[in-house]
């Protein structure tokens, strides 16, 4: 591959990642009212989202030793706990990893 080819590709990519970022400023920006399905989405997605995340981190836990299974279930206290203490998703999930993985390395 040339180095244009590089050169090519990399401005495609940003122009895609600046399209898809503008698009919604576009079609809804303005005064334009928010559509309804836009707005129960923003409502729905967060809980989808961790619902994905859960079944995705709990995918490979085995139940053969303590140190399969005890660090995930603590760190899903963890999340369960600070998100409905400060409703906060971003919080939760990075305390949760954090968690998980100083039970990981330091203690399991």
């Amino acid at each position: 591959m040339s180095e244009m080819h590089i050169w090519y590709a990399v401005a495609v990519m940003v122009l895609v990642t600046a399209s898809l970022r503008f698009l919604p400023f576009l079609v809804l920006g303005g005064d334009k009212k928010t559509p309804k399905i836009i707005q129960k989405l923003g409502k729905i997605l967060p809980y989808a989202i961790m619902g994905m995340l859960v079944v995705y981190c709990l995918k490979g836990v085995t139940f053969t030793s303590v140190g399969g299974f005890v660090p995930s279930l603590i760190a899903c206290l963890v999340v369960g706990i600070l998100y409905v203490w400060k409703r906060n998703t971003l919080v939760s999930i990075v305390c949760g990893t954090v968690c998980y993985m100083l039970l990981v390395q330091v203690v399991f």
